[in-house]
C-alpha cells in the first residue's frame, strides 16, 4: 500500500514543489490551501501527472480544520505516514512599525498552524499504531534573526521550539518530528522586502536587499524549489528514521550552526 502525505499550502509555490516531489516519491498526496481555486487547479495538474492527489480546502490557523484534514486523509486513503507542516505566510516591517494584527495573522498561521497540524498528525499515527513523520517549515529566520523580518523571525524560532518539543514528546510513540530551513529564493517574499528597505534606507534601490542576501550564498546562486524537496524527501522516507528534532537549513551556504 502506498504511503499517505499531508502538505498544507501545497495549492502552489513551495508546498506545491514538496508535494510533486513526494508524489514522485510514490506517496498519494493530500494537497491543502485556504484558496480553493488555487488548490484545485493543482490538484487537476497532480492528476495529469499521474500522481494519487485528493484537495482538502482549510484554514491552519484554525485546530478543527487541521483534525478535519487528517481525516479526510484517512478517509480517501486508509492512513496518514506523513504530515507536512508547509504553510505559512511572510511578515516585511520595521520593528518600531510592528503592531497587533500583524502579531496575531503571522503567529495565528506559522505558529498555531505547527502547533495544530502536529496534533492532528500526531493523534492519528498513535491510533494507527504506526510510525509517523512529521515535517515543519522553519527558515534560516528560525537560527538567526534579521532586520525587517523581526516578526516573521519570531515566528521560525517558536517552529524550531515546537519542532523540539514535540520531538521530545512524541518518539516514544515512534513518531519523528524535523524542520527544513530554507534560505533566500528569488521570490514574491524578496519583491516585498526590497519595497520596504527601499522605503527606510536612502541608500537602497530595489533588488539591493535580494543581491545583498544571495551575493554571499556559498554555493554561487539563489534557492530554487527543488533544493528544498529534496531535504523533505529525505525527512519523509526511511532513510531518515533515526534523525529527529533537528531543524536542518538547506541555504546553499549562508548561516551555519
Amino acid at each position: 500500500m502506498a504511503k499517505v502525505a499531508v502538505v498544507t499550502g501545497s495549492g502552489g509555490g513551495l508546498g506545491k514543489g514538496i508535494a510533486q516531489r513526494l508524489g514522485k516519491d510514490g506517496f498519494n498526496i493530500v494537497l491543502n490551501d485556504i484558496n480553493e481555486e488555487t488548490l484545485n487547479s493543482t490538484l487537476e495538474e497532480f492528476k495529469k501527472d499521474g500522481i494519487e492527489a485528493i484537495a482538502v480546502t482549510g484554514d491552519v490557523s484554525k485546530r478543527d480544520d487541521q483534525f478535519n484534514l487528517v481525516s479526510k486523509a484517512v478517509e480517501a486513503f486508509g492512513q496518514l505516514d506523513v504530515f507536512v507542516n508547509n504553510a505559512g505566510i511572510d511578515v516585511v516591517s520595521p520593528f518600531l512599525d510592528v503592531d497587533e494584527e500583524q502579531l496575531n495573522k503571522a503567529f495565528s498561521i506559522n505558529v498555531n498552524g505547527v502547533v495544530f497540524g502536529t496534533q492532528a498528525a500526531a493523534k492519528q499515527f498513535i491510533e494507527q499504531k504506526t510510525k509517523g513523520k512529521i515535517i515543519n517549515a522553519c527558515s534560516i529566520a528560525g537560527h538567526e534573526s534579521y532586520e525587517m523580518l523581526s516578526t516573521y523571525s519570531a515566528t521560525k524560532h517558536a517552529v524550531r521550539s515546537y519542532t523540539q518539543s514535540a520531538a521530545k514528546e512524541l518518539a516514544s510513540d515512534n513518531i519523528r518530528v524535523n524542520a527544513y530551513c530554507p534560505g533566500v529564493a528569488g521570490t514574491s517574499m524578496w519583491d516585498r522586502i526590497d519595497e520596504e528597505m527601499v522605503k527606510y534606507y536612502d541608500h537602497m534601490e530595489p533588488g539591493d536587499a535580494f543581491k545583498e542576501f544571495s551575493g554571499g550564498i556559498l554555493l554561487g546562486r539563489p534557492q530554487e524549489p527543488e533544493d528544498v524537496a529534496n531535504l523533505v524527501s529525505f525527512l519523509a522516507s526511511d532513510d531518515s528514521d533515526y534523525i529527529t528534532g533537528q531543524s536542518i537549513i538547506t541555504d546553499g551556504g549562508i548561516v551555519f550552526r
